[in-house]
């Protein structure tokens, strides 16, 4: 048995501190309802529990599906909107949508994370094993706003993913690390720079156990919507080029994806269509990957789920304790708790003879 806490060690301290004690003092106190203090008192000590995480520890000998850490890096600048994938002429982000979804599935119960890059790169999502997140993260990405694009480079998470890589491996020495690239390769940069000078991703090599390079597009090109930020593109406003004044076309560059892959060690794969990528992870062989004794991962069970069946008995017992206390409420009788009972009503103040006015001295009529 050991503890993998929740919550932070000072948070669940400053909880249990503050509200036992004052369960502690209510139990002690003359005149006070010591089944509910003592309930209550309960309930902070199972909470506290559950925070502690009690679990079991265990060891698991399949790293696919235990101690592998999948990073998605995906491009989101504008050129991803190019409308040449697949026979209908979809858009290379529904290509990145739909392989990221597929991965999720092939490769389950991993850790993943996901950086974007368009004018910056970005961390999306930190180490998961939610794969619902990462889904609903690729069914809601759409590509960076127009007017505020600087340009393709395929480098550009370069930086950020080399500190990524490093910490994970620092943390968990024992985890492999898959990457999976997904680009067209355009390199722009913006007019301002020269598109040749890309930095290697050889140095991030040693930290990589597996994965893909995936390009998007075609050689002849696709055109390329605005995105404004807001809502849909709109059908029609394609992104302009500013030397020719006619819709711009992005072309897949697999020239620099191929180098990135040979750089990473990772094999390259061209994405069309929504084929199954089944065989590609296949032929990741993990057994390699973790030859240096990386193969079982310790693995935590949680045994909380204990307390948390008792917890929720405390909760609804307290529920129903405090609905008993809550007073009915009864119609009550005009004239017996109404305070204007016996005035009249203002109906009935209008209904007297104007004759004979109310409030007002006896006058005597001279006869």
């Amino acid at each position: 048995m050991s503890l993998q806490p929740i919550w932070p060690l000072w948070l669940t301290a400053i909880f249990a501190v503050a509200l036992g004690a004052l369960c502690v003092w209510q139990l002690l106190r003359p005149g006070t309802n010591r089944t509910g203090w003592a309930r209550r008192l309960g309930i902070v000590a199972l909470m506290t529990i559950i925070g502690l995480g009690p679990s079991i520890e265990d060891r698991v000998p399949d790293a696919l599906l235990t101690n592998a850490e999948v990073y998605f890096v995906v491009d989101r600048t504008g050129s991803m909107a190019a409308q040449d994938y697949g026979d209908d002429g979809d858009t290379r982000l529904a290509g990145v949508r739909d392989d990221i979804d597929q991965l999720t599935r092939i490769i389950p119960a991993a850790q993943y994370s996901i950086l974007a890059f368009d004018s910056q790169a970005s961390r999306q999502l930190p180490l998961t094993s939610d794969a619902r997140a990462v889904r609903s993260w690729a069914a809601t990405m759409r590509q960076e706003v127009s007017n505020y694009s600087a340009g393709s480079a395929i480098d550009r998470p370069l930086e950020m993913l080399d500190e990524v890589l490093n910490r994970a491996e620092e943390r968990n020495p024992e985890n492999v690390r898959l990457v999976f690239l997904f680009s067209d390769g355009e390199n722009t940069r913006g007019s301002a720079s020269d598109p040749e000078d890309i930095e290697s991703y050889a140095p991030l090599d040693p930290l990589v156990d597996g994965g893909a390079i995936f390009g998007y597009g075609t050689p002849e090109g696709g055109q390329m919507l605005r995105y404004t930020g807001v809502g849909e593109p709109e059908e029609g406003d394609w992104i302009i080029d500013s030397r020719t004044q006619e819709p711009a076309i992005s072309k897949l560059d697999e020239s620099q994806l191929r180098q990135v892959a040979e750089d990473l060690g990772l094999p390259y794969q061209h994405r069309f269509d929504s084929s199954s990528l089944q065989e590609l992870i296949d032929d990741i062989d993990i057994d390699d990957a973790s030859s240096d004794g990386r193969r079982d991962a310790i693995v935590y069970r949680g045994v909380y789920w204990i307390g948390a069946f008792l917890l929720a008995a405390l909760l609804a017992w307290e529920g129903w304790d405090l609905l008993r206390q809550v007073p009915s409420r009864r119609g009550t009788g005009r004239g017996e708790h109404d305070p204007l009972a016996g005035t009249g009503s203002p109906a009935e103040s209008s209904s007297r003879s104007p004759d004979v006015p109310t409030g007002t001295p006896d006058v005597e009529v001279p006869r």
